[in-house]
């Protein structure tokens, strides 16, 4: 494995390399930093150079301010350009999907195909709905600001369709413990990035032109009526294409690590 760090406008990008082939980036979600989903990147790394990376504001990396969605892109972008001149492939998982969609529109040059996993875009839903769903994620801060962020894990598992208590998990697969690190991680996910979610917007005639192959997906057993679902159904929609099913829930990466990198490798390929 390869660690370095990459200086960005108003922070700084801790990031990992490891592998063997056509590179692919995975951008997390949640309080995901670059060793979230290391259960899925341990099988994937027998076919590709992944590269994983901490978000600024979390883990190794390090921000000076909250940033806006297209800041987190902005960062992706430079990270990308840091490390080659070909398009790769990219695996956005929530909140790493709503980052991939910036690229694709962005600097579509940089992505060949985009996996966007229900990703969190509450600007493409209809405006009661949109009004809706902002309101949850308004709401988990509140409990976040009242009562900290173990209280607010409640309403925002509820908010993403996540029910910790029935994920299936493969023969094998632990979840990771709660560290201080990924307790600090949920904290600031929270506090700030709720409301880059909450604020973003992208030109959706621009995402529909845009050059960058995107599949959209959503989890098996994620629940239809929870927006991070509806939103990859719009997605689908948006682009003219199916939306394509992954093992697991919201957080399948981490649940079911090898079905989950099977159904990846099948659709890259």
């Amino acid at each position: 494995m390869k660690t370095n760090t990459l200086q960005v406008p108003g922070g700084e990008l801790y990031y990992e390399i490891q592998g063997a082939g056509p590179l692919l980036l995975i951008s997390q979600s949640g309080e995901g930093d670059a060793r979230r989903s290391r259960h899925l990147v341990d099988r994937l790394i027998g076919d590709y150079t992944v590269i994983t990376y901490d978000r600024r504001g979390l883990a190794h990396s390090r921000t000076d301010e909250p940033a806006t969605m297209a800041t987190h892109a902005d960062d992706v972008h430079r990270l990308l350009a840091a490390l080659t001149n070909e398009p790769v492939a990219m695996l956005g998982c929530s909140m790493g999907a709503a980052i991939g969609l910036h690229l694709a529109v962005r600097h579509p040059e940089q992505l060949s195909t985009l996996v966007a996993h229900e990703p969190v875009t509450p600007w493409m839903l209809g405006a009661a709905e949109r009004a809706h769903h902002c309101r949850e994620l308004e709401e988990c801060q509140e409990v976040f600001h009242r009562d900290g962020w173990q209280a607010a894990l409640k309403p925002m598992v509820k908010t993403l369709g996540i029910n910790p208590a029935a994920q299936d998990l493969e023969p094998g697969v632990q979840l990771p413990p709660i560290t201080p690190e990924r307790a600090a991680g949920f904290a600031y996910f929270i506090a700030h990035d709720f409301t880059a979610v909450r604020e973003d917007h992208l030109d959706a005639s621009a995402l529909q032109k845009s050059p960058v192959r995107i599949i959209p997906a959503t989890g098996r057993t994620t629940p239809r009526q929870v927006f991070d679902h509806k939103c990859a159904v719009e997605l689908a929609a948006l682009r003219g294409v199916p939306l394509e099913e992954f093992p697991g829930g919201h957080n399948g990466n981490m649940t079911h690590p090898t079905a989950y990198a099977d159904r990846l490798r099948t659709l890259l390929s």
